[in-house]
Protein backbone atom coordinates (compact mmCIF):
# COMPACT_ATOMS: atom_id res chain seq x y z
CA UNK A 1 0.00 0.00 0.00
CA UNK A 2 1.36 3.22 -0.72
CA UNK A 3 2.16 5.94 2.11
CA UNK A 4 -0.10 8.78 2.44
CA UNK A 5 2.65 11.21 2.11
CA UNK A 6 3.97 9.31 -0.58
CA UNK A 7 0.60 9.94 -2.64
CA UNK A 8 0.77 13.34 -1.86
CA UNK A 9 4.39 14.05 -3.08
CA UNK A 10 2.93 12.51 -6.29
CA UNK A 11 -0.13 14.58 -6.90
CA UNK A 12 2.17 17.49 -6.39
CA UNK A 13 4.40 16.03 -9.37
CA UNK A 14 1.50 15.76 -11.95
CA UNK A 15 0.49 19.29 -10.75
CA UNK A 16 4.35 20.80 -11.70
CA UNK A 17 4.41 18.93 -14.86
CA UNK A 18 0.99 20.26 -15.94
CA UNK A 19 1.84 23.76 -15.01
CA UNK A 20 5.14 23.42 -17.58
CA UNK A 21 2.95 21.42 -19.83
CA UNK A 22 4.86 18.15 -20.00
CA UNK A 23 7.80 20.15 -21.36
CA UNK A 24 11.26 17.86 -21.06
CA UNK A 25 13.12 21.49 -20.20
CA UNK A 26 14.45 21.87 -16.57
CA UNK A 27 14.33 24.58 -14.90
CA UNK A 28 17.59 25.87 -13.35
CA UNK A 29 18.92 25.11 -10.18
CA UNK A 30 16.91 21.53 -10.76
CA UNK A 31 18.63 18.16 -10.10
CA UNK A 32 20.10 17.18 -13.72
CA UNK A 33 20.78 13.02 -12.70
CA UNK A 34 19.00 11.26 -15.07
CA UNK A 35 16.26 8.49 -13.48
CA UNK A 36 14.10 6.35 -15.56
CA UNK A 37 13.40 3.65 -17.60
CA UNK A 38 15.30 2.29 -21.26
CA UNK A 39 12.02 3.78 -22.83
CA UNK A 40 13.03 7.55 -21.85
CA UNK A 41 9.79 8.38 -20.53
CA UNK A 42 9.44 12.24 -20.71
CA UNK A 43 7.59 11.92 -17.11
CA UNK A 44 10.23 10.24 -15.79
CA UNK A 45 13.07 12.19 -16.90
CA UNK A 46 11.92 15.15 -14.96
CA UNK A 47 11.89 16.04 -11.45
CA UNK A 48 11.45 19.38 -9.66
CA UNK A 49 13.42 20.75 -7.17
CA UNK A 50 10.24 21.36 -5.27
CA UNK A 51 9.21 17.97 -5.62
CA UNK A 52 12.75 17.23 -4.20
CA UNK A 53 12.35 19.78 -1.38
CA UNK A 54 8.57 18.13 -0.70
CA UNK A 55 9.98 14.42 -0.28
CA UNK A 56 12.78 15.61 2.03
CA UNK A 57 10.24 17.03 4.31
CA UNK A 58 8.06 14.56 4.45
CA UNK A 59 11.03 11.85 5.51
CA UNK A 60 9.77 9.46 2.50
CA UNK A 61 12.24 8.00 0.17
CA UNK A 62 11.72 8.84 -3.82
CA UNK A 63 9.24 6.72 -5.07
CA UNK A 64 8.81 5.21 -9.13
CA UNK A 65 6.07 7.17 -10.20
CA UNK A 66 3.27 5.49 -11.13
CA UNK A 67 4.31 5.32 -14.72
CA UNK A 68 6.75 2.99 -14.37
CA UNK A 69 9.52 4.71 -13.01
CA UNK A 70 12.35 3.22 -11.74
CA UNK A 71 14.19 3.81 -8.44
CA UNK A 72 18.35 4.02 -8.96
CA UNK A 73 20.44 0.40 -8.37
CA UNK A 74 21.60 2.00 -4.93
CA UNK A 75 17.91 2.25 -3.72
CA UNK A 76 17.29 -1.40 -4.49
CA UNK A 77 20.62 -2.30 -2.40
CA UNK A 78 18.75 -0.54 0.38
CA UNK A 79 16.58 -3.49 0.70
CA UNK A 80 19.43 -6.29 0.95
CA UNK A 81 20.40 -7.13 4.80
CA UNK A 82 24.10 -6.07 5.85
CA UNK A 83 24.45 -8.64 9.38
CA UNK A 84 25.46 -11.58 6.83
CA UNK A 85 27.30 -14.14 8.09
CA UNK A 86 30.27 -13.65 6.30
CA UNK A 87 32.22 -13.37 9.43
CA UNK A 88 33.28 -9.85 8.84
CA UNK A 89 33.23 -8.88 12.44
CA UNK A 90 31.65 -6.50 14.13
CA UNK A 91 27.43 -5.71 13.88
CA UNK A 92 28.07 -2.04 12.59
CA UNK A 93 25.36 0.02 12.85
CA UNK A 94 26.26 3.21 10.70
CA UNK A 95 27.95 0.65 8.03
CA UNK A 96 29.30 2.69 5.03
CA UNK A 97 27.59 1.22 2.62
CA UNK A 98 24.34 2.04 4.64
CA UNK A 99 25.40 5.98 4.68
CA UNK A 100 25.70 5.77 1.27
CA UNK A 101 22.69 4.47 0.09
CA UNK A 102 20.53 6.18 2.57
CA UNK A 103 22.36 9.21 3.03
CA UNK A 104 24.70 10.12 0.56
CA UNK A 105 22.65 10.09 -2.57
CA UNK A 106 20.26 12.77 -0.64
CA UNK A 107 23.44 14.73 0.55
CA UNK A 108 24.81 15.20 -2.67
CA UNK A 109 21.13 16.18 -4.48
CA UNK A 110 20.34 18.63 -1.86
CA UNK A 111 23.60 20.14 -2.64
CA UNK A 112 23.00 20.70 -6.19
CA UNK A 113 19.49 22.17 -5.12
CA UNK A 114 20.75 24.15 -2.55
CA UNK A 115 17.60 24.02 -0.35
CA UNK A 116 18.01 26.03 2.59
CA UNK A 117 15.64 23.43 4.51
CA UNK A 118 17.98 21.06 3.86
CA UNK A 119 20.97 23.09 4.96
CA UNK A 120 19.33 23.24 8.18
CA UNK A 121 18.02 19.79 8.71
CA UNK A 122 21.24 19.02 8.17
CA UNK A 123 22.98 21.33 10.63
CA UNK A 124 20.80 20.15 13.78
CA UNK A 125 22.64 19.32 16.46
CA UNK A 126 20.58 16.39 17.19
CA UNK A 127 21.85 15.16 13.74
CA UNK A 128 25.22 15.39 15.41
CA UNK A 129 24.08 13.40 18.48
CA UNK A 130 22.40 10.94 16.73
CA UNK A 131 25.49 10.04 14.78
CA UNK A 132 27.47 10.18 18.38
CA UNK A 133 24.46 7.79 19.63
CA UNK A 134 25.02 5.48 16.78
CA UNK A 135 28.59 5.23 17.11
CA UNK A 136 28.96 4.53 20.59
CA UNK A 137 26.16 2.31 20.35
CA UNK A 138 28.18 0.34 18.10
CA UNK A 139 31.48 0.39 19.52
CA UNK A 140 29.43 -1.13 22.70
CA UNK A 141 27.76 -4.13 20.49
CA UNK A 142 31.16 -4.47 19.49
CA UNK A 143 33.09 -4.95 22.54
CA UNK A 144 33.90 -8.44 24.35
CA UNK A 145 33.33 -9.95 20.93
CA UNK A 146 35.98 -13.11 19.34
CA UNK A 147 36.23 -13.92 15.84
CA UNK A 148 33.85 -17.01 15.19
CA UNK A 149 35.81 -20.43 14.86
CA UNK A 150 35.58 -22.45 11.47
CA UNK A 151 32.52 -24.94 11.17
CA UNK A 152 33.18 -28.21 13.16
CA UNK A 153 30.40 -30.21 11.33
CA UNK A 154 30.50 -30.63 7.38
CA UNK A 155 27.69 -32.09 6.02
CA UNK A 156 29.07 -34.42 2.84
CA UNK A 157 32.11 -36.14 4.33
CA UNK A 158 29.84 -36.51 7.65
CA UNK A 159 27.48 -38.47 5.67
CA UNK A 160 29.57 -40.03 3.91
CA UNK A 161 31.59 -41.78 7.32
CA UNK A 162 27.91 -42.71 8.63
CA UNK A 163 27.63 -44.71 5.18
CA UNK A 164 30.51 -46.53 5.96
CA UNK A 165 29.18 -47.04 9.45
CA UNK A 166 32.26 -44.30 10.61
CA UNK A 167 31.55 -42.90 14.16
CA UNK A 168 27.40 -43.28 13.29
CA UNK A 169 26.90 -43.34 16.60
CA UNK A 170 28.66 -39.48 16.91
CA UNK A 171 26.29 -38.36 13.89
CA UNK A 172 23.53 -36.85 15.87
CA UNK A 173 25.13 -35.23 18.31
CA UNK A 174 27.35 -33.72 16.24
CA UNK A 175 24.62 -32.62 13.19
CA UNK A 176 22.85 -31.19 16.88
CA UNK A 177 25.82 -28.34 17.39
CA UNK A 178 26.58 -27.81 14.10
CA UNK A 179 26.37 -23.80 13.46
CA UNK A 180 25.12 -24.46 10.00
CA UNK A 181 21.85 -26.07 11.10
CA UNK A 182 21.49 -23.59 13.84
CA UNK A 183 21.47 -20.55 10.85
CA UNK A 184 18.53 -22.89 9.50
CA UNK A 185 16.09 -22.73 12.45
CA UNK A 186 12.37 -21.78 11.48
CA UNK A 187 8.96 -22.25 12.84
CA UNK A 188 7.45 -25.47 12.20
CA UNK A 189 4.06 -25.37 13.64
CA UNK A 190 2.48 -24.34 17.13
CA UNK A 191 0.73 -26.22 19.77
CA UNK A 192 -2.53 -24.82 21.19
CA UNK A 193 -4.51 -25.59 23.59
CA UNK A 194 -3.55 -23.35 26.80
CA UNK A 195 -5.93 -20.42 27.34
CA UNK A 196 -3.37 -18.65 29.19
CA UNK A 197 0.16 -17.68 28.68
CA UNK A 198 2.62 -20.35 28.65
CA UNK A 199 5.55 -20.19 31.47
CA UNK A 200 7.05 -23.32 31.05
CA UNK A 201 8.65 -26.37 28.84
CA UNK A 202 10.09 -29.76 29.64
CA UNK A 203 10.97 -32.50 27.00
CA UNK A 204 11.06 -35.60 29.03
CA UNK A 205 14.15 -37.69 28.74
CA UNK A 206 13.78 -39.76 25.92
CA UNK A 207 12.46 -36.93 23.84
CA UNK A 208 9.22 -38.32 22.81
CA UNK A 209 6.60 -35.77 25.16
CA UNK A 210 6.52 -32.10 26.02
CA UNK A 211 4.95 -31.02 29.36
CA UNK A 212 3.67 -27.52 29.24
CA UNK A 213 2.30 -25.21 32.22
CA UNK A 214 0.57 -21.97 31.88
CA UNK A 215 -1.53 -19.45 33.77
CA UNK A 216 -4.66 -20.87 33.03
CA UNK A 217 -3.73 -23.62 35.82
CA UNK A 218 -3.35 -26.62 33.77
CA UNK A 219 -0.83 -28.26 33.19
CA UNK A 220 -1.06 -30.71 29.12
CA UNK A 221 0.98 -33.39 27.84
CA UNK A 222 1.90 -33.52 24.04
CA UNK A 223 3.24 -35.85 21.44
CA UNK A 224 4.70 -33.24 19.79
CA UNK A 225 5.82 -35.34 16.73
CA UNK A 226 2.20 -35.41 15.85
CA UNK A 227 0.99 -32.06 17.64
CA UNK A 228 -1.63 -33.78 19.91
CA UNK A 229 -2.52 -33.14 23.31
CA UNK A 230 -2.02 -36.53 24.97
CA UNK A 231 -3.02 -35.85 28.58
CA UNK A 232 -4.85 -32.19 30.12
CA UNK A 233 -5.18 -31.64 33.89
CA UNK A 234 -5.96 -29.53 36.24
CA UNK A 235 -2.05 -29.09 38.28
CA UNK A 236 -3.57 -28.50 41.77
CA UNK A 237 -2.50 -24.95 42.12
CA UNK A 238 -4.31 -21.37 42.80
CA UNK A 239 -1.96 -19.63 41.03
CA UNK A 240 0.08 -19.32 38.05
CA UNK A 241 2.09 -22.45 37.04
CA UNK A 242 5.68 -21.71 37.11
CA UNK A 243 7.08 -24.94 36.16
CA UNK A 244 6.67 -28.80 35.97
CA UNK A 245 9.45 -31.32 34.88
CA UNK A 246 9.25 -35.18 34.32
CA UNK A 247 11.46 -36.26 36.92
CA UNK A 248 13.83 -38.65 35.55
CA UNK A 249 14.02 -42.97 35.15
CA UNK A 250 10.33 -42.37 37.02
CA UNK A 251 8.87 -43.61 33.25
CA UNK A 252 7.56 -40.69 32.88
CA UNK A 253 5.18 -40.98 35.51
CA UNK A 254 5.51 -38.12 37.63
CA UNK A 255 5.53 -34.54 37.00
CA UNK A 256 7.08 -31.84 39.65
CA UNK A 257 5.58 -28.86 39.91
CA UNK A 258 6.21 -25.78 41.02
CA UNK A 259 3.37 -21.89 41.23
CA UNK A 260 3.12 -18.76 41.88
CA UNK A 261 1.05 -19.31 45.36
CA UNK A 262 3.87 -21.16 46.07
CA UNK A 263 3.05 -24.74 46.53
CA UNK A 264 5.30 -27.42 45.01
CA UNK A 265 3.28 -30.25 43.59
CA UNK A 266 3.60 -33.95 42.45
CA UNK A 267 1.59 -35.14 39.64
CA UNK A 268 0.91 -39.03 39.19
CA UNK A 269 0.58 -40.04 35.87
CA UNK A 270 -0.83 -43.66 34.81
CA UNK A 271 0.43 -45.47 31.31
CA UNK A 272 -3.27 -44.90 29.80
CA UNK A 273 -2.71 -41.38 30.02
CA UNK A 274 -4.76 -40.56 33.00
CA UNK A 275 -3.85 -37.90 36.02
CA UNK A 276 -4.08 -40.19 39.29
CA UNK A 277 -3.65 -37.43 41.81
CA UNK A 278 -1.73 -34.23 42.54
CA UNK A 279 0.00 -33.49 46.13
CA UNK A 280 1.34 -30.99 47.76
CA UNK A 281 4.92 -31.72 48.83
CA UNK A 282 6.02 -28.19 50.30
CA UNK A 283 5.20 -24.91 50.33
CA UNK A 284 7.15 -21.33 50.47
CA UNK A 285 5.73 -18.14 51.94
CA UNK A 286 6.28 -17.04 48.71
CA UNK A 287 6.07 -17.42 44.64
CA UNK A 288 8.38 -20.34 43.18
CA UNK A 289 9.86 -20.24 40.51
CA UNK A 290 11.90 -22.86 39.70
CA UNK A 291 12.83 -26.65 40.37
CA UNK A 292 15.87 -28.03 39.76
CA UNK A 293 16.07 -31.90 39.28
CA UNK A 294 19.10 -34.24 40.62
CA UNK A 295 19.74 -35.77 37.05
CA UNK A 296 19.94 -39.63 38.19
CA UNK A 297 17.61 -39.35 40.49
CA UNK A 298 13.63 -40.60 40.26
CA UNK A 299 12.28 -39.23 43.32
CA UNK A 300 14.08 -36.13 44.77
CA UNK A 301 14.77 -32.62 43.35
CA UNK A 302 15.23 -29.18 44.81
CA UNK A 303 13.25 -25.84 44.69
CA UNK A 304 13.56 -22.34 45.47
CA UNK A 305 11.37 -19.85 46.51
CA UNK A 306 10.76 -15.73 46.62
CA UNK A 307 10.90 -16.54 50.27
CA UNK A 308 15.03 -17.17 49.92
CA UNK A 309 14.52 -20.96 51.03
CA UNK A 310 15.53 -23.96 48.95
CA UNK A 311 14.00 -26.70 49.91
CA UNK A 312 15.58 -30.47 49.39
CA UNK A 313 12.51 -32.87 48.60
CA UNK A 314 12.42 -36.22 48.44
CA UNK A 315 9.23 -38.35 47.99
CA UNK A 316 10.41 -41.63 49.65
CA UNK A 317 9.94 -39.85 52.98
CA UNK A 318 6.95 -39.24 54.68
CA UNK A 319 8.08 -35.56 55.16
CA UNK A 320 9.44 -35.26 51.78
CA UNK A 321 10.46 -31.25 52.46
CA UNK A 322 13.73 -30.37 54.03
CA UNK A 323 14.88 -26.79 54.02
CA UNK A 324 18.50 -26.85 53.21
CA UNK A 325 18.96 -23.43 53.43
CA UNK A 326 18.19 -19.24 53.82
CA UNK A 327 20.01 -17.17 50.99
CA UNK A 328 21.01 -14.45 52.61
CA UNK A 329 23.80 -11.62 51.53
CA UNK A 330 24.57 -10.59 55.08
CA UNK A 331 21.65 -10.40 57.35
CA UNK A 332 19.21 -9.88 54.98
CA UNK A 333 17.34 -12.30 52.70
CA UNK A 334 17.39 -12.70 49.31
CA UNK A 335 14.29 -13.63 47.13
CA UNK A 336 15.04 -16.55 44.75
CA UNK A 337 13.95 -17.12 40.97
CA UNK A 338 16.10 -19.29 39.94
CA UNK A 339 17.81 -23.00 40.55
CA UNK A 340 19.57 -25.73 38.95
CA UNK A 341 21.99 -28.36 40.04
CA UNK A 342 25.40 -28.98 38.45
CA UNK A 343 24.91 -32.33 36.30
CA UNK A 344 28.58 -33.24 36.79
CA UNK A 345 28.44 -32.56 40.68
CA UNK A 346 25.15 -33.64 42.04
CA UNK A 347 25.87 -32.77 45.37
CA UNK A 348 26.18 -28.66 44.08
CA UNK A 349 23.60 -26.73 43.43
CA UNK A 350 23.50 -22.53 42.29
CA UNK A 351 20.80 -20.57 43.37
CA UNK A 352 19.98 -16.65 41.76
CA UNK A 353 17.20 -13.80 42.90
CA UNK A 354 16.86 -10.49 43.86
CA UNK A 355 20.54 -9.49 44.07
CA UNK A 356 23.14 -9.30 41.33
CA UNK A 357 24.97 -12.20 42.88
CA UNK A 358 25.05 -15.98 41.64
CA UNK A 359 25.73 -18.77 44.58
CA UNK A 360 26.89 -22.06 44.98
CA UNK A 361 26.58 -24.21 47.48
CA UNK A 362 27.41 -27.97 48.68
CA UNK A 363 24.17 -29.69 49.67
CA UNK A 364 26.91 -32.21 52.11
CA UNK A 365 28.40 -28.84 53.88
CA UNK A 366 25.62 -26.33 54.23
CA UNK A 367 26.44 -23.81 57.44
CA UNK A 368 24.86 -21.00 57.47
CA UNK A 369 27.13 -19.60 60.39
CA UNK A 370 30.05 -20.27 57.75
CA UNK A 371 29.74 -17.69 55.32
CA UNK A 372 25.54 -18.08 55.48
CA UNK A 373 26.54 -21.25 54.19
CA UNK A 374 27.79 -20.45 50.33
CA UNK A 375 30.47 -22.68 48.80
CA UNK A 376 31.28 -19.37 45.96
CA UNK A 377 29.68 -16.89 44.46
CA UNK A 378 30.09 -14.78 40.95
CA UNK A 379 29.03 -11.75 39.92
CA UNK A 380 30.10 -9.43 36.62
CA UNK A 381 32.95 -6.97 38.25
CA UNK A 382 31.23 -4.07 36.72
CA UNK A 383 27.91 -5.37 38.88
CA UNK A 384 29.63 -6.11 42.46
CA UNK A 385 28.92 -2.26 43.24
CA UNK A 386 26.19 -1.30 40.69
CA UNK A 387 23.79 1.27 42.29
CA UNK A 388 21.41 -0.51 39.90
CA UNK A 389 19.05 -2.78 41.00
CA UNK A 390 19.89 -5.96 39.48
CA UNK A 391 18.01 -9.22 39.34
CA UNK A 392 18.92 -12.84 38.22
CA UNK A 393 15.84 -14.20 36.48
CA UNK A 394 17.82 -17.79 35.17
CA UNK A 395 20.84 -19.32 35.59
CA UNK A 396 21.90 -22.76 34.23
CA UNK A 397 24.75 -25.15 34.13
CA UNK A 398 26.38 -26.56 30.69
CA UNK A 399 25.97 -30.14 29.62
CA UNK A 400 28.71 -30.70 31.22
CA UNK A 401 28.74 -28.36 34.86
CA UNK A 402 32.00 -26.72 33.93
CA UNK A 403 30.42 -23.56 32.95
CA UNK A 404 27.24 -21.84 34.26
CA UNK A 405 25.25 -19.10 32.54
CA UNK A 406 23.41 -16.23 34.05
CA UNK A 407 20.12 -13.84 32.46
CA UNK A 408 20.47 -10.68 34.63
CA UNK A 409 17.23 -8.34 34.69
CA UNK A 410 17.71 -5.68 32.41
CA UNK A 411 21.34 -6.15 31.85
CA UNK A 412 23.26 -9.28 29.52
CA UNK A 413 23.82 -12.38 30.00
CA UNK A 414 27.05 -13.99 31.58
CA UNK A 415 29.21 -16.78 31.32
CA UNK A 416 31.06 -18.26 33.97
CA UNK A 417 33.40 -20.83 34.58
CA UNK A 418 31.82 -22.71 37.77
CA UNK A 419 35.79 -24.28 38.64
CA UNK A 420 37.07 -20.87 39.42
CA UNK A 421 37.71 -19.22 42.86
CA UNK A 422 35.27 -17.25 44.46
CA UNK A 423 35.16 -13.61 43.55
CA UNK A 424 35.75 -14.81 39.61
CA UNK A 425 34.24 -12.86 37.14
CA UNK A 426 32.74 -13.73 33.83
CA UNK A 427 34.29 -15.55 31.08
CA UNK A 428 31.72 -13.97 27.92
CA UNK A 429 29.43 -11.65 27.69
CA UNK A 430 26.08 -12.11 25.48
CA UNK A 431 24.34 -8.89 24.13
CA UNK A 432 21.83 -7.62 21.91
CA UNK A 433 18.26 -8.79 23.49
CA UNK A 434 16.25 -7.08 26.29
CA UNK A 435 14.95 -8.71 29.88
CA UNK A 436 12.94 -6.57 31.43
CA UNK A 437 8.73 -7.37 31.47
CA UNK A 438 9.02 -10.92 32.92
CA UNK A 439 10.68 -13.35 34.55
CA UNK A 440 13.48 -14.89 31.71
CA UNK A 441 14.40 -17.71 31.04
CA UNK A 442 17.93 -18.61 29.57
CA UNK A 443 19.43 -21.83 28.32
CA UNK A 444 22.26 -23.93 26.50
CA UNK A 445 21.44 -25.28 22.88
CA UNK A 446 23.90 -28.16 21.52
CA UNK A 447 24.82 -31.60 22.71
CA UNK A 448 28.35 -29.75 24.20
CA UNK A 449 26.45 -26.73 24.93
CA UNK A 450 27.55 -24.42 21.66
CA UNK A 451 25.16 -21.65 21.77
CA UNK A 452 23.62 -19.39 23.98
CA UNK A 453 19.73 -18.74 23.64
CA UNK A 454 17.24 -16.73 25.13
CA UNK A 455 13.84 -14.77 24.46
CA UNK A 456 13.51 -11.05 24.69
CA UNK A 457 10.86 -8.76 25.41
CA UNK A 458 10.97 -7.53 21.82
CA UNK A 459 9.09 -10.79 21.39
CA UNK A 460 12.61 -12.20 19.17
CA UNK A 461 14.68 -15.04 20.09
CA UNK A 462 18.55 -14.79 19.94
CA UNK A 463 21.11 -17.61 19.79
CA UNK A 464 24.71 -16.51 20.04
CA UNK A 465 28.00 -18.74 19.18
CA UNK A 466 29.03 -19.46 23.00
CA UNK A 467 32.39 -19.17 22.19
CA UNK A 468 32.26 -15.76 20.20
CA UNK A 469 29.32 -14.09 21.86
CA UNK A 470 28.14 -13.60 17.96
CA UNK A 471 24.34 -13.72 17.23
CA UNK A 472 23.60 -16.41 14.69
CA UNK A 473 20.36 -16.87 14.53
CA UNK A 474 17.40 -14.11 15.12
CA UNK A 475 13.99 -15.36 14.69
CA UNK A 476 10.50 -13.62 15.42
CA UNK A 477 8.87 -15.56 18.48
CA UNK A 478 5.86 -14.72 20.42
CA UNK A 479 3.23 -11.45 18.81
CA UNK A 480 2.60 -11.14 22.39
CA UNK A 481 5.59 -9.51 22.53
CA UNK A 482 7.75 -11.68 25.29
CA UNK A 483 9.43 -14.96 24.74
CA UNK A 484 9.87 -16.57 27.88
CA UNK A 485 10.87 -20.28 27.73
CA UNK A 486 13.32 -22.26 25.82
CA UNK A 487 13.62 -25.92 25.82
CA UNK A 488 15.94 -27.55 23.22
CA UNK A 489 15.35 -30.93 22.06
CA UNK A 490 17.39 -33.52 24.44
CA UNK A 491 17.99 -35.26 21.18
CA UNK A 492 17.11 -34.04 17.98
CA UNK A 493 18.55 -30.53 16.74
CA UNK A 494 15.01 -27.97 17.29
CA UNK A 495 13.27 -26.83 20.01
CA UNK A 496 10.11 -25.40 21.82
CA UNK A 497 9.65 -21.90 22.55
CA UNK A 498 6.94 -19.99 24.68
CA UNK A 499 5.82 -17.00 26.16
CA UNK A 500 3.05 -14.35 26.58
CA UNK A 501 1.47 -15.80 23.76
CA UNK A 502 -1.38 -18.43 24.44
CA UNK A 503 0.56 -21.43 22.32
CA UNK A 504 3.66 -23.20 21.80
CA UNK A 505 6.63 -22.80 19.01
CA UNK A 506 8.38 -25.70 17.35
CA UNK A 507 11.04 -24.83 15.73
CA UNK A 508 13.86 -27.15 13.74
CA UNK A 509 16.50 -26.39 11.01
CA UNK A 510 14.24 -26.66 7.73
CA UNK A 511 15.17 -23.27 6.31
CA UNK A 512 17.24 -23.96 2.39
CA UNK A 513 19.23 -21.16 3.57
CA UNK A 514 21.04 -19.58 6.36
CA UNK A 515 19.80 -16.74 8.16
CA UNK A 516 20.57 -13.12 6.65
CA UNK A 517 19.74 -11.93 10.26
CA UNK A 518 17.50 -9.30 8.27
CA UNK A 519 16.23 -6.53 11.31
CA UNK A 520 18.55 -7.68 13.95
CA UNK A 521 20.63 -4.62 13.58
CA UNK A 522 17.50 -1.99 14.21
CA UNK A 523 15.97 -4.42 17.00
CA UNK A 524 19.52 -4.46 18.66
CA UNK A 525 19.59 -0.62 19.03
CA UNK A 526 16.06 -0.27 20.24
CA UNK A 527 16.64 -2.67 22.86
CA UNK A 528 19.64 -0.63 23.92
CA UNK A 529 17.86 2.88 23.83
CA UNK A 530 14.64 1.83 25.63
CA UNK A 531 17.34 0.15 28.34
CA UNK A 532 19.32 3.75 28.34
CA UNK A 533 16.13 5.10 28.64
CA UNK A 534 14.68 3.21 31.90
CA UNK A 535 18.31 3.18 33.70
CA UNK A 536 18.34 7.43 33.44
CA UNK A 537 15.10 8.07 34.73
CA UNK A 538 15.61 5.68 36.94
CA UNK A 539 12.59 4.07 36.40
CA UNK A 540 12.77 0.49 37.29
CA UNK A 541 10.47 0.91 40.59
CA UNK A 542 7.59 2.69 38.90
CA UNK A 543 7.60 0.56 35.69
CA UNK A 544 7.63 -2.86 37.87
CA UNK A 545 4.37 -1.59 39.74
CA UNK A 546 2.58 -0.08 36.65
CA UNK A 547 2.97 -3.73 34.99
CA UNK A 548 1.90 -5.37 37.83
CA UNK A 549 -1.11 -3.14 38.61
CA UNK A 550 -2.18 -3.99 34.78
CA UNK A 551 -1.38 -7.35 35.15
CA UNK A 552 -3.52 -7.23 37.66
CA UNK A 553 -6.53 -5.92 36.58
CA UNK A 554 -6.21 -8.15 33.29
CA UNK A 555 -6.10 -11.55 35.72
CA UNK A 556 -8.21 -14.23 34.62
CA UNK A 557 -9.74 -16.12 37.15
CA UNK A 558 -10.85 -19.39 35.94
CA UNK A 559 -15.46 -19.48 36.13
CA UNK A 560 -15.18 -22.76 36.52
CA UNK A 561 -13.71 -23.65 39.59
CA UNK A 562 -15.88 -25.92 40.76
CA UNK A 563 -14.98 -28.26 37.29
CA UNK A 564 -10.87 -28.72 39.27
CA UNK A 565 -12.48 -28.96 42.72
CA UNK A 566 -14.61 -32.08 41.49
CA UNK A 567 -11.94 -33.60 39.24
CA UNK A 568 -11.25 -37.35 39.91
CA UNK A 569 -7.61 -36.62 38.84
CA UNK A 570 -6.72 -34.04 41.07
CA UNK A 571 -7.05 -33.89 44.77
CA UNK A 572 -6.06 -31.61 47.49
CA UNK A 573 -4.19 -33.90 49.50
CA UNK A 574 -0.68 -33.22 51.09
CA UNK A 575 2.09 -34.61 52.59
CA UNK A 576 3.06 -33.16 56.33
CA UNK A 577 6.29 -31.42 56.44
CA UNK A 578 7.60 -29.33 58.92
CA UNK A 579 8.94 -26.67 57.01
CA UNK A 580 5.41 -26.57 54.83
CA UNK A 581 2.61 -23.80 55.41
CA UNK A 582 -1.07 -24.70 55.92
CA UNK A 583 -2.42 -21.28 54.67
CA UNK A 584 -2.63 -21.82 50.99
CA UNK A 585 -5.43 -20.10 50.66
CA UNK A 586 -3.49 -16.54 51.81
CA UNK A 587 -1.28 -16.75 48.80
CA UNK A 588 -1.26 -14.28 46.17
CA UNK A 589 -3.94 -13.66 43.95
CA UNK A 590 -3.57 -15.18 40.46
CA UNK A 591 -2.18 -12.97 38.06
CA UNK A 592 -1.09 -13.20 34.28
CA UNK A 593 2.49 -13.59 34.14
CA UNK A 594 4.65 -12.43 36.66
CA UNK A 595 6.79 -9.38 36.58
CA UNK A 596 10.43 -9.12 37.14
Amino acid sequence: MVSYSAAVIRVHQRKCLASIGGSEEKEPGEDRHKEGDASGSKEGQTQSSSLNETAEASGDKSMPDVEGETGTTREGEEDEDTDSMDGSGLYSLTEDGERESEGGRREKAKEKDGGKRAARKRNRPDDDDDDDDDEAMEAWLGAELRDMRGPVWRAVPSLRSREIGRDSHQFVRRVCGARGLVQRLELQGRLERHTGCVNTLHFNPSGTRLASGSDDLRVVIWDWAIRRAELEFDSGHKSNVFQAKFLPHSGDSTLAMCARDGQIRVAELSATQRCKNTKRVAQHKGAAHKLALEPDSPCSFLSAGEDAVVFGIDLRLDRPANKLVVVKEGDKKVGLYTIFVNPAKTHHFAVGGRDQYVRIYDQRKINENDNNGVLKKFCPSHLVSSESKTNITCLVYSHDGTELLASYNDEDIYLFDSDHSDGADYLRRYKGHRNNATVKGVNFYGPCSEFVVSGSDCGHIYLWDKYSARIVQFMEGDRGGVVNCLEPHPHLPGMATSGLDHDIKLWAPTAETPTGLKGLKEVMKKNKRERDEDSVRHGDQYDTQLLWFLMRHMRNRRPARARREGADADTDDSWSSPDSSDEEDGGPDHVQCMSS
